[in-house]
C-alpha cells in the first residue's frame, strides 16, 4: 500500500537539544539551587513523576514542583517557582530556534508528494511551548501532545488517535523515531511500519533497537518512500 501519512517523534528526531555531545541548554537541574533543596533528592522524586508529567496528570511544570516540595516537606516563594518556570521555558525554546536545513528539506519532499504528515509527542507544556513558532509545525497536518491527549507512548491509544485525526489506517503510515519511550515497538504492535532515526544520536544509541529499520540520515526517508 502506497504511504499516505508519516507520523514523527519530536526530540531527537526532528530537533535536537544537543551539539557536539553536549547539551544546548541547562537540564532541569540546573534550576533546582534556587529551591534549597538536594539536587539528588529532587532528581528522584522528577523521575517517579515521568509518566504523569508526560500524560497530562500535572497541568505544568510548577504544578511539578510544588508537588515535589511538598513531598520533601519544603517550601519555596511563588516567585521563584515562577522564574524557574520561565527559565526552563527559554531552556526548552533552544532546540527549535535553529532547524537542520536536511530536516525541512525532507519535510518539504513529504508535503509535496501529498503526504500527510503528523507529530507524536511525549511532552510536558513547556517541552513544547515554542512549536507553533517553529520552522516545523507549518509542514505538520496535526501535532499530538502527549500532555495535551492524556496518553503517551507507547500506549497504543496515542498511536490510534493519531491515526483517526489525520484519517488513514495504521497500514499506510510509518512512524520515524529515535526509539525512546519504546515508541519504535509501540508503534509496530499498533499497526505502523516503525523506522529508526539516527541522525542525531551518538553512536552508542544508534545501536539499539536493533529489530527496526534505521534511518541514518533524513534523506533517506525520502528514498524509501520513492521505491
Amino acid at each position: 500500500m502506497k504511504v499516505q501519512a508519516v507520523f514523527f517523534d519530536l526530540f531527537e528526531t526532528l530537533i535536537t537539544e544537543f551539539e557536539n555531545g553536549v547539551r544546548k541548554a541547562p537540564r532541569s537541574n540546573h534550576f533546582v539551587g534556587q529551591l534549597g533543596v538536594d539536587t539528588q533528592l529532587f532528581e528522584q522524586e522528577w523521575k517517579k513523576r515521568q509518566e504523569q508529567r508526560m500524560n497530562g496528570t500535572f497541568p505544568d511544570f510548577p504544578s511539578v514542583l510544588r508537588d515535589i516540595l511538598s513531598t520533601l516537606e519544603h517550601e519555596a516563594a511563588e516567585e521563584i517557582i515562577d522564574n524557574i518556570h520561565n527559565e526552563r521555558i527559554a531552556s526548552k525554546s533552544v532546540p527549535f530556534n535553529r532547524i537542520e536545513p536536511a530536516i525541512l528539506d525532507m519535510l518539504g519532499q513529504l508535503r509535496s508528494s501529498g503526504i500527510k504528515l503528523c507529530l507524536i509527542s511525549n511532552c510536558a507544556p513547556e517541552e513544547v511551548s515554542s512549536w507553533e513558532a517553529s520552522g516545523l509545525a507549518a509542514y505538520f497536518d496535526d501535532a499530538i501532545f502527549s500532555y495535551a491527549v492524556n496518553t503517551a507512548k507507547p500506549e497504543p491509544r496515542i498511536y490510534q488517535l493519531a491515526c483517526e485525526r489525520i484519517g488513514v489506517t495504521p497500514s499506510a503510515a510509518l512512524f520515524i523515531g529515535d526509539g525512546g519511550s519504546n515508541e519504535l515497538a509501540g508503534a509496530s504492535s499498533s499497526g505502523l511500519q516503525a523506522y529508526h532515526a539516527t541522525w542525531f544520536l551518538p553512536e552508542e544509541r544508534a545501536g539499539k533497537w536493533t529489530d527496526f529499520p534505521k534511518l541514518r540520515t533524513p534523506s533517506q526517508l525520502i528514498e524509501l518512500i520513492s521505491r
